[in-house]
């Protein structure tokens, strides 16, 4: 086996030295995202729901690029400046992982890159490999 960079335009483009995604084998591990809008390179406005939203739909785009989807994650890393905002970010993220959520971890950590509010990376297996 080796590694297979994956690269969208879907999502934002790295701020240092790492890709977007990396395929080993059938498991996809995506770069941490935070709430950059794709085609500015700049991070979203308003409140931290458009934010977490945001980063959803960016961690989407590199899945798909690497053939998987936010239905296939095993593991999902999110990492908050403040964790008072917890309980919202559930709410948004059981909507989106409403039938067979994945393995998780939350941390509180000091500051994101940009100045971000949060930021999340994911452990995926590709589509069609679920079952073996």
């Amino acid at each position: 086996m080796r590694k297979e960079i994956v690269c969208t335009e879907h999502a934002p483009e790295a701020v240092g030295p790492y890709c977007q995604g990396i395929l080993w084998g059938d498991l996809l591990f995506t770069a941490g995202q935070i709430p950059l809008e794709p085609e500015t390179g700049k991070l979203v406005s308003g409140n931290l729901e458009n934010q977490v939203r945001r980063v959803i739909e960016n961690l989407g785009a590199v899945l798909e690029a690497g053939g998987s989807g936010l239905d296939s994650v095993l593991r999902l890393d999110v990492f908050l400046t403040d964790m008072t905002v917890f309980p919202m970010v559930n709410v948004c993220l059981a909507e989106v992982f409403d039938q067979s959520p994945p393995a998780r971890v939350t941390v509180e950590v000091s500051r994101l890159p940009l100045g971000a509010g949060i930021e999340m990376a994911a452990i995926a297996v590709k589509r069609g490999t679920e079952e073996g």
